[in-house]
This record gives C-alpha cells, sequence and structure tokens, in this order.
C-alpha cells in the first residue's frame, strides 16, 4: 500500500521530498505585523507551511482558571484569560495573514484547540487542521475535525499506543487523509525523551498513513534522523529572536535554523539514493589519482611473452590514462599474452598490446 498525504497542492510519501511546517505558535505575540514578519521569513527560509494555535478561551477554560493570577514574565495579561486573549486574532486578521501566506506561497493553517475554534476555522476554510498532543484523546473533537474533510496532522505527546490506536481508529473511518506525528510534550523536550524509534513502530502499525515528527528540541539534527527512520512531515517552532517574551521563543529556531533543516532534509533525501552501487562521473578525476594501472616494468620488445614480472601497478598522468587501460584486477588477462608491439618502461599495457579486441571500461 502507498502511504500519501495530501496537503495543498503536495502529496507528501515516502520517496517525495519533506513537507516542513514552520510552527509559529503564539510567537507573534498577538501582533499582526510580527506575524506576517515571521511568516516572510519562514518562505524565505524554505518552509511549506505556516501554523498558528486558536482557542476560544471563554470556553477552553474554566471560569476559575480564566479569571486566575498570571505574573510570569511571560504574561501579556494579569489574568491567564486576559493573557491569552491577547494572543488571539480575530476573523479579519485570520483572512489577512492567509492572503499573506498565500502570497508568499505557503499554505498557513491552525491548531482548533476546541470545537468552538473547530467552527472559526471551518467558516474561514482552513486548508488543514492540526490536533495537539492534548487532544489526542477527545474523540468528540477528533470526530468533529475529521468531518471537515480537509488534512489532519496529529500529535501524540504524551501518548500510549493504545491512546494513539484509538485517535486513529476514530479518524480513519471519517477522514483517510491522516498523519500522526512522533512528539513528545517538553518545552524543550530532553534529547533522551525524543523516542524517534517510535516513527518505525508508529509505521509499522499504521502502513497506511504518512507519519511525521514534531520536534520540541532546540536544535536542529532530529529531523534529519526522523527523516532517516521514515518521518516525512516535520514541524518545528519558529521565531525571529529567541530571547523575545514568549514561553516557546526559547527552544524554536531562528531563520538560520529553520534554513538549515530545510536545506538538510533535501539533502538526506538526495544523498540516500536508490541503493544500487554504481560509479559516478564526479569520481572520475579523484580515482585518476588513486586507482593504479598495469605498466611495463622495463621497455619490452614486440613478441615478447608477458610474465608477472614484466608488469607492475602504478598511478600514470592523467593524459597517459586510456580508456582500456588495465587496473590490477585485470592482470591475468595479460600474463602469457605475446606483445604485439613494442611497450615502453611504464607505458600503460592495455589488451590492445597483446592483440585483444576490447570494449572501453564504463566508468
Amino acid at each position: 500500500m502507498q502511504r500519501a498525504f495530501r496537503i495543498g497542492d503536495k502529496t507528501v510519501a515516502d520517496g517525495s521530498a519533506s513537507y516542513v511546517i514552520a510552527e509559529v505558535g503564539h510567537n507573534h505575540q498577538g501582533e499582526l505585523e510580527k506575524c506576517k514578519a515571521i511568516f516572510k521569513a519562514a518562505a524565505e527560509c524554505g518552509a511549506d507551511a505556516v501554523k498558528i494555535q486558536k482557542r476560544d478561551n471563554r470556553t477552553l477554560f474554566t471560569r476559575e482558571m480564566y479569571d486566575s493570577p498570571y505574573h510570569s514574565e511571560n504574561a501579556y495579561g494579569e489574568t491567564y484569560g486576559a493573557h491569552r486573549e491577547v494572543l488571539e486574532f480575530d476573523r479579519a486578521q485570520y483572512l489577512e495573514l492567509a492572503d499573506h501566506a498565500r502570497s508568499l506561497g505557503l499554505l498557513f493553517f491552525s491548531t482548533a484547540f476546541d470545537e468552538a475554534s473547530a467552527d472559526f476555522l471551518a467558516e474561514i476554510d482552513m486548508p488543514a487542521y492540526k490536533i495537539a498532543s492534548g487532544d489526542l484523546n477527545n474523540t468528540p473533537l477528533l470526530r468533529k475535525v475529521a468531518a471537515f474533510g480537509k488534512p489532519m496532522i496529529v500529535s501524540t505527546g504524551g501518548a500510549s499506543m493504545t491512546e494513539v490506536r484509538r485517535a486513529y481508529d476514530t479518524i480513519m473511518p471519517i477522514n483517510q487523509n491522516l498523519c500522526i506525528m512522533q512528539c513528545t510534550s517538553g518545552y524543550p523536550a530532553p534529547y533522551e525523551e525524543l523516542n524517534l524509534r517510535v516513527i518505525e513502530t508508529f509505521r509499522a502499525e499504521f502502513p497506511d498513513i504518512v507519519v511525521g515528527f514534531s520536534s520540541h528540541d532546540s536544535g536542529i539534527a532530529m529531523p534529519l534522523v526522523a527523516y532517516m527512520l521514515g518521518a516525512r512531515i516535520f514541524e518545528k517552532h519558529f521565531t525571529l529572536n529567541r530571547t523575545w517574551k514568549g514561553s516557546d521563543q526559547a527552544f524554536s529556531l531562528e531563520p538560520s535554523g529553520l534554513r538549515r533543516v530545510v536545506r538538510d532534509l533535501e539533502r538526506t533525501r538526495l544523498a540516500l539514493g536508490d541503493g544500487v552501487k554504481r560509479p559516478y562521473a564526479s569520481e572520475i578525476g579523484p580515482l585518476n589519482k588513486m586507482v593504479k594501472r598495469v605498466v611495463a616494468v622495463r621497455d619490452l620488445s614486440a613478441g615478447s611473452v608477458l610474465t608477472a614480472d614484466d608488469l607492475a601497478f602504478r598511478i600514470p598522468a592523467s593524459s597517459k590514462i586510456a580508456q582500456d587501460a588495465l587496473q590490477p584486477c585485470d592482470v591475468d588477462k595479460l600474463v602469457g599474452q605475446a606483445l604485439i608491439r613494442d611497450v615502453a618502461a611504464e607505458e600503460v599495457v592495455t589488451l590492445a598490446a597483446v592483440g585483444v579486441k576490447t570494449v572501453a571500461r564504463v566508468a
């Protein structure tokens, strides 16, 4: 079965290029122009998509939680609810962000944290949906979003395999365009808890869907390892300045980091190749300086019957290497043969020198 995930105008599969999502989250600090600047930087880095988060705070939190004092260094309000409201964009702002992303060649979508937010995003025709790890067990939300018929990317931080399987079984009868992401919900996640081999477990358990990696570590190397294990969709938190106020800023990538992730994922895909061992044109020049050829030890006259003592293995000047030059593994083809012409000392000895017609060696 060919696993494939269709998102926007792209189809992601095992043989395709990686799909990189710049997770802006709330690193925009509630400022529309700052968010647009982050989008622009993500496009310049080569990201495929940008994502933010949508919460309907009044229905998401209990009144006690919404009204609770919030004195964090990252607070934007005196209460937790007031803090969260600063970070939300309204319909007009979402539409402006969608237009801006489109002009940059980016797909723009969002995480729906609750059913009201899912409805909000559906009303403005979000092209894809992210489900956060905290909602993996929220089967009503999973069913609701699945029914929209749009691509779904589901993170699995803090979950057991039983919980991941339940989410899969909830979504797939409704919407088969699903990607499940290995994720560890530490902020940042310690490397010893990333457990990237779960990607292999997911691929074996769910052979009909694409698997991804939502990386909460602060480095750039782990997506490459995840790619080697079979992940094809990657999410990295992204900002313009890691010193900005906000709980996600410190472990987010700045443009230089995201640019390298995008670059190195594509290099990894290209470098893996097809598994067929073959020589390449780029190797001819270097190998001509390293590979020994069969040469005459001394001046040899026409009619001489060649012995092993007449031949040596040396590296000749590149200009003297004919296409039919023999390597040490070919020496037995010469021993016992009579030369049909004179051969000078250290001259490359070919089969043509003993009257044997050959086909040029394929480089």
